[in-house]
């Protein structure tokens, strides 16, 4: 960079990442894990709520249509669970999710990411006692109303803050420490609902009732960790927020590092209206980002597999016990496969892990949707042989979303916004991800039963078109301060001819 004078116009103006000091520290790691246990709550409604809609004590109460239409012998396999009702059971969360991480974002700007993390965790705890308590149709779904807040609070803060308290070098790991808690809990949660199925016809009530484990560890971890030195700088706390860095770092020369957040939060502070602001020319890169990131994951028809795996397996003709084992099986995939994107995800980078990943999928896709159009008809059962290569090749798909669209679809939009935006940022990606999630969830039974197998060829068009999104239009953020990465969007072959020239200098 030439000499003279620099002026911040917007956030950090030049590159010191070369001059970071510090090591990874255990108070880290422990404060992150901690953190961290926020995705389980996500990850185990996600679990609960398919194993839950399969059991007769559970449908007998609630939803009497659909256990009769359940246990009618010659009903068409693809729509046997097709009822908007029970859709809804699943899609309100995420509904009342949208809402509440669109309030978050204020609360995490302005009170730090702690509170959001807190709040999440007692109206998790309240959700979870409603719904085990549930006696009608409307305690139930007020009770699934609060667990939406509660995601929305937590899916706001946690990835906020493990992208914001690691050092740059195992930022893209400890990130993912959301992803695999989330995958934990959606494993626990198929165990559960393995155990509880034999409880007839209370089991449901165990099931949804344990929820409150992990929001009360949610609740105290948010009471126990200490705020990001990133959001105290921004609210003014700067002494605090240079001892917490020093702590983190392990060393108290941390000038450069801390200077950068200097320069963010100076360009924080002067902006009023970050909604406002996100939309302006050089945050462009980034709100595409927080849009598409959230929607391909969706569109990868994860969901779909985890909220209805075991009445996806039921339909293709699986025992009842089968069934839940099967996606018990597909949630213990997911939670290792994570253990590979964290190990690889600061090595190897972002994109190959996306890549490869889509590439996977989409040919698991095709392969289930050849198998069920091939092989299963409307009123008939795979043979043992298919149902096998079937549950084999759905736990390649988990595998494939487990390395990449899983975590890296949370991972890269909490990492790319510059402070000024990043709450603002992080409340529309969580927005998007639970907007489309509840769209999937209320509308997914509706496409089994219309679609047949073509609803696994209509996910793998999805994949397909969100891999060339990321071929050609997603740099690599591996190795990048969080402060520093506006810089990238101006090196990039595409997005520097959006990014304006005045986008982090002013001046020489």
């Amino acid at each position: 960079m030439a000499g003279g004078s620099v002026a911040v116009a917007a956030g950090v103006a030049k590159e010191r990442a070369a001059q970071y000091q510090g090591r990874v520290t255990s108070y880290v790691i422990i404060t992150c894990i901690v953190a961290a246990v926020g995705g389980s709550l996500f990850g185990y409604d996600i679990g609960i709520s398919g194993g839950v809609t399969s059991m007769d004590g559970f449908l007998r109460h609630f939803f009497p249509g659909v256990y009769k239409k359940k246990k009618h012998a010659h009903e068409n396999n693809y729509c046997k669970f097709n009822d908007q009702g029970l859709a809804a059971f699943t899609s309100s969360l995420y509904i009342a999710g949208l809402v509440a991480s669109l309030c978050a974002s204020p609360i995490t700007r302005n009170y730090g990411r702690r509170i959001s993390i807190i709040c999440g965790g007692l109206c998790f705890l309240v959700g979870a006692t409603l719904n085990a308590a549930a006696q009608n149709l409307a305690m139930l779904l007020l009770g699934r109303i609060m667990l939406g807040f509660g995601i929305g609070f937590g899916n706001q803060a946690v990835p906020l803050y493990l992208s914001e308290m690691p050092p740059t070098h195992i930022r893209g790991g400890v990130n993912m420490l959301f992803q695999l808690a989330t995958t934990l809990g959606i494993f626990t949660a198929n165990m559960i609902n393995y155990g509880t199925s034999k409880l007839e016809p209370w089991g449901w009530r165990l099931s949804l009732g344990l929820a409150a484990v992990p929001a009360t560890l949610m609740t105290v971890g948010g009471l126990l960790v200490t705020e990001t030195p990133n959001s105290l700088i921004e609210r003014g706390l700067t002494d605090q927020g240079h001892r917490v860095l020093q702590k983190i770092r392990g060393t108290d020369n941390v000038s450069a590092e801390f200077q950068d957040m200097l320069d963010a939060s100076e360009f924080a502070k002067s902006i009023k209206h970050p909604f406002r602001n996100i939309l302006e020319r050089r945050n462009r890169p980034q709100l595409i980002m927080a849009i598409f990131m959230p929607t391909f994951q969706i569109l990868t028809g994860i969901n779909s597999i985890l909220f209805y795996a075991p009445v996806l397996f039921q339909s293709m003709g699986f025992a009842a016990n089968a069934s839940l084992y099967s996606s018990a099986l597909t949630g213990a995939v997911l939670a290792s496969s994570t253990l590979i994107s964290i190990a690889t995800v600061d090595r190897l980078g972002r994109r190959v892990l996306l890549i490869s990943g889509g590439i996977q999928m989409i040919i698991c896709q095709v392969i289930v949707a050849i198998i069920l159009g091939v092989k299963f008809g409307t009123e008939g059962e795979l043979s043992k042989g298919y149902s096998i290569l079937v549950v084999i090749v759905v736990c390649l798909f988990v595998l494939a979303f487990g390395w990449s669209w899983g975590p890296l679809g949370w991972t890269v939009p909490s990492e790319i916004f510059p402070l000024e935006t990043r709450s603002a940022g992080q409340s529309i990606t969580v927005a998007v991800n639970l907007f489309f999630t509840s769209i999937i969830a209320q509308s997914f039974l509706s496409m089994l039963c219309g679609l047949k197998y073509g609803i696994f060829l209509f996910f793998a068009s999805w994949i397909t078109i969100m891999t060339i999104f990321v071929y050609l239009f997603l740099p690599e953020t591996k190795g990048v301060p969080i402060e520093e990465m506006i810089l990238l969007w101006r090196k990039h072959w595409f997005w520097k001819r959006i990014v304006p020239e005045d986008a982090t200098l002013n001046g020489t």
